[in-house]
């Protein structure tokens, strides 16, 4: 029953995201979505989450202010690590991306993946929408995983893999997104913090803080 649950709720997630992709009027979005009921099992302290929150919030802002209009970029911070993913339309635009997200207050580091090309259609970004969310329930499906250890990011068909893992974790994982169980991927990219299994027991032996606790 649980397992049903948590599928239909990256089912929704997946449709929201979905519905986000095919407006025009958002060209940069925004990576993370705390909810109420995945705060408890993140790997992050509730402080981090909002700093990740906080982090890609102004970036997307300082990107939407000072980019062509015909950009459209991701962003996303884990950990205070942010990842910039999309399509930009010049060499200078990708290197300004960069400059903005690492001069953001509490950013640790900058993986920027953008693409110096046209902005990928509607049609493309549905279909990414499609490949998150069915790789996200191939997660849940893992018995070995904590499947909210994991946050999940596609582009043109590249998967990107976030996360606070072990290397078991990792390799898992990315084994799960590159079966072929999900027609379109072109490739899976890792972009992990990686743990050892002494710091994972120490993360999951850590009380809750207050604003972490479940709402029954």
């Amino acid at each position: 029953m649980k397992l049903n649950l948590n599928r239909w709720m990256l089912s929704g997630l997946a449709i929201s995201a979905l519905v986000t992709s095919l407006s025009a009027c958002a060209p940069l979005i925004v990576g993370s979505a705390v909810m109420g009921g995945f705060v408890a099992i993140d790997r992050r302290t509730a402080g981090i989450q909002l700093e990740d929150e906080s982090i890609e919030l102004r970036t997307a802002q300082g990107l939407r202010q000072n980019l062509s209009n015909a950009a459209h970029v991701n962003v996303t911070s884990y950990n205070r690590m942010v990842l910039l993913t999309g399509e930009v339309s010049s060499a200078a635009e990708k290197e300004f991306a960069e400059r903005l997200a690492k001069s953001q207050e509490n950013v640790n580091s900058v993986v920027n993946d953008l693409a110096i090309q046209p902005a990928s259609s509607l049609t493309q970004r549905s279909k990414d929408a499609i490949t998150t969310g069915q790789i996200k329930a191939l997660l849940v499906d893992a018995k070995d995983l904590q499947s909210n250890a994991f946050k999940v990011i596609t582009e043109r068909g590249i998967v990107y893999l976030m996360g606070r893992v072990t290397p078991r974790e990792a390799q898992r994982a990315s084994e799960i997104a590159r079966s072929g169980s999900v027609s379109g991927v072109v490739k899976v990219v890792r972009v992990f913090e990686t743990i050892t299994d002494e710091e994972l027991k120490r993360i999951s032996a850590q009380p809750l803080s207050p604003q972490a606790q479940p709402k029954l």
